[in-house]
């Protein structure tokens, strides 16, 4: 079982607009970029990353994809923060 992951996230207010994201980036648009342009947490400057991190610090929702979800696929989560498209690049 992972003790830390490592991820890429974008925030946004409205799951609308998570979508649009992983459509973008499902025709080749880069991560980074577009938590640069729509990202609401201040990780978004840094084009999303989060670094490393370990389990449990995180809220559960996020925790649960960051720790269980496919590695290197965008991944749609609800948090009380609002909605985040996840992309956990690796798990130690």
């Amino acid at each position: 079982m992972a003790a830390t992951a490592y991820a890429l996230h974008i925030l946004v207010k409205h799951k609308e607009i998570a979508e649009d994201i992983i459509k973008q980036l499902g025709k080749g648009a880069k991560f980074q970029t577009l938590a640069k342009k729509y990202s609401s947490c201040p990780s978004g400057k840094k084009g999303g990353d989060l670094g490393e991190f370990k389990r449990g610090e995180m809220v559960p929702q996020f925790d649960k994809i960051a720790f269980k979800g496919a590695l290197l696929e965008p991944h749609l989560v609800k948090t009380k923060f609002g909605w985040h498209v996840i992309k956990v690049l690796y798990r130690t």
